[in-house]
């Protein structure tokens, strides 16, 4: 428990579809008063802007907007202006992850040979009949439509200054737990800590190789991440959910998406993506990559209000959201 109000910790029910959302609600809610009415306070955009020259992600398919001619309406006088979006918009862009985005089978597959997909689990011990039955299906479980309004208080830990002196982190950097308690403590944030029902916010630096437009690609062929260890710190904590300013919340090092190069540093045998498994599959936390952190930084609001609204995809894997923070900037 903590706050004003209790904020509700696990264990959470058998059958459980939304991991740590559940601490959300009241408890969390009050947690944001100070913020939200403290004179000075400044409302941040944590996203970037969609469009078609934006970098784009090697693993889902790009999203192209469309625009349409102007039209008219018969019998009025009316105009209207639209376009058409196609593509991943749960996987490109700032977005977050579905807890159903990743399962785990037994053993690493070794690419021959049909991959097994009946024997793949999921958050909570679901099955993949139970969570996609169909290989057309939409998720039946732990679908982006489970989450709820994430209205909460979140943390911002700056890596970047602690680790990299202000240059954004090198590719394949881990930010470790001990990193994390470093950065609590270098922050003035080592006596509140992190709360059951915090959103933690991890600025690396990496955005700045997020240009758009996007010349030579290569914002999303690795970076810095999170430690295995530091998943482990932030789940022991009942965190709702981690947002990084890099395509991963993992580290990847250079070479590694092209297998010139071996997973990072810390992360367990078969592995490659242990911060997305741990996150999704065992603590039910949820993710925003290509979080826009600059801002926030610059002005070291190291503690704020944060609001989330995902897009209620029924059976999504993930959806294009717009995280906002409201905080007050240092003096």
């Amino acid at each position: 428990m903590s706050g004003k109000l209790s904020v509700p910790v696990p264990p959470w029910p058998k059958g459980d579809e939304r991991g740590m959302a559940n601490t959300l609600g009241p408890g969390t809610w009050m947690r944001c008063a100070e913020f939200l009415s403290a004179p000075g306070a400044k409302c941040y955009e944590l996203s970037h802007e969609i469009s078609n020259t934006m970098p784009s992600s090697p693993f889902s398919t790009p999203l192209t907007l469309q625009p349409r001619p102007t039209r008219g309406m018969r019998n009025a006088v009316h105009a209207s202006n639209m376009e058409t979006m196609t593509g991943d918009q749960g996987a490109q862009g700032t977005h977050m992850d579905a807890l159903g985005h990743f399962g785990v089978v037994d053993r690493p597959w070794d690419g021959t040979g049909d991959f097994p997909v009946s024997d793949v689990r999921y958050y909570g011990g679901f099955r993949q009949d139970e969570v996609k039955p169909a290989p057309d299906a939409m998720l039946s479980r732990l679908g982006i439509h489970n989450v709820p309004p994430i209205v909460t208080t979140a943390v911002l830990l700056d890596a970047c200054a602690l680790l990299g002196n202000g240059r954004a982190l090198p590719a394949g950097t881990v930010i470790t737990a001990a990193d994390i308690e470093a950065m609590l403590m270098r922050q003035d944030l080592a006596d509140r800590g992190i709360l059951p029902g915090d959103v933690v916010y991890i600025h690396t630096g990496w955005g700045k190789n997020w240009t758009d437009p996007e010349q030579q690609p290569f914002y999303y062929t690795e970076g810095p991440g999170l430690g295995y260890d530091a998943a482990q710190w932030i789940a022991e904590r009942a965190v709702v959910l981690v947002a990084l300013d890099n395509p991963f919340t993992d580290a990847v090092n250079s070479g590694q998406l092209k297998g010139a190069a071996g997973p990072a540093s810390g992360y367990p045998k078969g592995f490659p993506f242990a911060v997305h498994h741990h996150c999704l599959v065992e603590a039910g936390i949820h993710q925003i990559q290509n979080a826009k952190l600059d801002e926030i930084a610059r002005d070291q609001v190291w503690v704020s209000a944060t609001i989330i609204l995902p897009l209620r995809v029924r059976g999504g894997c993930g959806s294009l959201v717009r995280p906002i923070a409201i905080g007050v900037p240092a003096a």
